[in-house]
């Protein structure tokens, strides 16, 4: 008993230097890339590389986007579970040596049990009339966090159950890891997903500006790059970060500006129950309707214009772009800090050039947190298209209540005629 205890408490106060190494990831770079870049150096290789698999991502994405929202939900989902998968691994390999019980088990299980929760709800939110029409799915929306409640108490006790006496620390801190995985991933993605309903623009800008700003900043840092940023990440300078900065800001600007041209992009993400789809119909609001602003009058002698049209919309995608260049960084310099703390050069080796979908995604999270902030403490105002699909699934007694109140409601405020009949 006592050597066991010594043993725990050595184990507690071991430093970083005694994380046991992770296996450096394999060169997943394509034969025939290898073959075409072989005469070029290091530097220049990695730059090729990083480029070319840059632009079929971009590719790809756009292609993504044309098939509508549904399909950018499931790539939402799909990098979310990615993304749980590369940071659990690197748990499970940094302790594999201790042999946890249930733990990769009991990690996929919570992943599974807070996706059905944040997933019913949504479907509560924004599916309703499509519910409404399904008695088992009334059952499974009425009693949805009572069956998320109880799903979340089942892995619960199963990990109680799984403590083994000699690794007690070891499994409540890998508990804490998955736990902590789950905030950065799924709530983060769920954000995402949150802000596609309030339309595609609200999900395009904000994360073709980091996209933006992780594409210049690397350009500006590889050719004029001499000032280190910051120690944890020593390839990022000043150079990059205030070049991609700039570059981002203007990108945003015009970005939204043809966003904001098109229905399909500026109208909330809604489901039609009559066509089982998806529809972007709507009359824009005043944040996508041209508006004619006056020129500050220090740039109108640089400008030579006194009033300038542009769309309410550019206005915010100025604090979104800023937040894309300098706050959301940050992110990936977390991300850094988490891969030094365990020795490793990338979450995984998905992307050759670019590591795992993590490191593609690490400042990703932190700018879908803001975004749904924003929307809920600047834009978002009551929706009625919400609200009556909430109406409609009332008991007709509660409508007709609900009737009666909004009629004296609007006759007090003299709207209504008290002689109107209902």
């Amino acid at each position: 008993e006592v050597d066991l205890e010594e043993r725990l408490r050595e184990l507690d106060l071991r430093s970083d230097s005694d994380v046991p190494d992770i296996p450096p990831p394999t060169d997943s770079t394509p034969e025939i890339l290898k073959r075409a870049l072989s005469g070029l150096s290091a530097r220049w290789k990695n730059w090729w590389i990083r480029g070319i698999l840059s632009l079929a991502m971009i590719s790809g994405f756009f292609l993504i986007i044309y098939l509508g929202s549904f399909m950018l939900m499931l790539l939402v989902l799909s990098i979310q579970v990615k993304c749980y998968h590369e940071i659990i691994t690197i748990g499970y390999r940094v302790y594999h040596s201790y042999d946890l019980p249930w733990f990769r088990s009991l990690s996929w299980y919570f992943l599974l049990c807070v996706n059905y929760f944040f997933y019913g709800e949504t479907v509560a939110d924004y599916f309703a009339t499509f519910v409404q029409r399904r008695e088992q799915l009334q059952f499974l929306i009425r009693y949805h966090r009572f069956i998320s409640f109880a799903l979340y108490l089942t892995g619960f006790c199963m990990f109680v159950l799984s403590l083994v006496k000699k690794h007690y620390r070891l499994q409540f801190y890998m508990f804490a890891w998955t736990h902590v995985t789950l905030l950065i991933t799924v709530t983060q993605s769920h954000l995402v997903i949150q802000n596609l309903f309030e339309g595609m623009i609200w999900f395009l800008v904000p994360i073709s500006s980091v996209i933006c700003n992780d594409i210049t900043a690397y350009i500006f840092g590889f050719f004029f790059g001499r000032t280190p940023l910051i120690k944890l990440s020593p390839k990022k300078t000043w150079e990059g970060f205030i070049g991609g900065f700039f570059s981002t800001v203007v990108f945003g600007f015009i970005f939204s500006y043809f966003l904001a041209q098109h229905q399909y992009f500026v109208c909330p993400v809604e489901y039609n129950s009559e066509t089982n789809r998806f529809v972007t119909e709507c009359e824009p609001s005043e944040l996508f309707q041209m508006e004619k602003y006056s020129v500050p009058p220090l740039l109108q002698a640089v400008l030579g214009w006194e009033t300038v049209n542009m769309y309410p919309f550019q206005m915010h995608s100025f604090a979104l772009s800023t937040f894309a260049s300098l706050i959301g960084p940050f992110g990936g310099f977390f991300a850094s800090g988490f891969k030094r703390a365990f020795k490793i050069k990338d979450f995984a080796d998905t992307i050759p050039g670019h590591g795992g979908i993590m490191d593609r995604f690490d400042c990703q999270y932190l700018m879908a947190t803001f975004v749904h902030v924003y929307i809920t403490s600047f834009i978002r105002g009551p929706n009625p298209s919400k609200l009556l699909k909430q109406l409609l699934i009332l008991q007709p007694e509660q409508q007709l209540s609900v009737y009666k109140t909004l009629k004296s409601h609007l006759v007090e405020k003299g709207i209504l005629q008290p002689s109107l009949r209902g």
